[in-house]
């Protein structure tokens, strides 16, 4: 299955501890760009655009992760959103992933006809540490959506999910924080969470290590080009995800 980026805009506000060292800014910063500066990007109406020969330029049966450079949910991205919800309507042959820490403004932001969800949508709620998780997943579990995944990525604590855990979440996402200032993943809190999905019949992906990785007491640094491969290796995966 062919995955896509759709960003139709850029720029974040730093909202809580997982964003301290974000990728966005750390990119932005390098060319002299202030990440704080939201602005809609040429790329607003990708699921709209046909090539030459009039197919559509993300081909049916896609996977479209959207606002990776973002976050669908900000607020000043607010009089653009609308537009966006119509052209994911539009696009019932497209699987979209929508990852957010804004959670908490999902049922402002929702279009009106969504009722108990569009089915090609998926809605990952991210959560890096404890506080995050007790905050975030009971507001999670009330909303209407069709499919939920949760997202400990960077993961910076040891979280206990296991009162939040139903049937209604696909899976677990987990992995360490990249770049040069990351703070430490621990293969413990990693696999405290796959317990946990174990029990409650969900499905857990440890997607990457992070840039400084602890592990039976040690501390790796990784180079990122090695941190998705040395997760594989583990070997820890629970397939029960659809996708992501």
């Amino acid at each position: 299955m062919k995955s896509e980026i759709w960003n139709p805009w850029h720029g974040c506000r730093k909202f809580s501890e997982g964003c301290k060292n974000c990728y966005v800014y750390r990119r932005d910063g390098s060319v002299g760009r202030d990440a704080s500066e939201i602005r809609k990007t040429s790329y607003f109406y990708l699921p709209r655009k046909r090539d030459r020969r009039g197919d559509y330029k993300i081909p049916p049966g896609s996977e479209v992760f959207a606002c990776m450079t973002s976050d669908f949910f900000l607020p000043e991205a607010d009089e653009w959103r609308g537009e966006c919800w119509e052209m994911i309507k539009e696009r019932q042959d497209l699987s979209f992933f929508i990852i957010t820490k804004r959670i908490s403004r999902f049922n402002e932001c929702k279009p009106a006809d969504w009722g108990e969800g569009y089915p090609n949508v998926a809605v990952c709620c991210t959560m890096e540490n404890q506080k995050r998780c007790d905050e975030r997943f009971p507001v999670f579990l009330e909303l209407p959506i069709k499919k939920k995944f949760a997202i400990c990525e960077p993961l910076l604590s040891d979280i206990d999910m296991s009162a939040y855990l139903t049937d209604e979440i696909i899976s677990v996402t987990a992995g360490g924080e990249s770049g040069y200032n990351a703070r430490i993943c621990d293969f413990e809190w990693i696999l405290h969470l796959r317990e946990q999905c174990v029990k409650a019949g969900v499905g857990f992906w440890f997607k990457q290590t992070g840039a400084r990785f602890k592990k039976d007491g040690r501390v790796y640094v990784i180079k990122r080009r090695y941190q998705h491969s040395q997760a594989r290796k583990a070997n820890i995966n629970i397939n029960k995800r659809t996708t992501l």
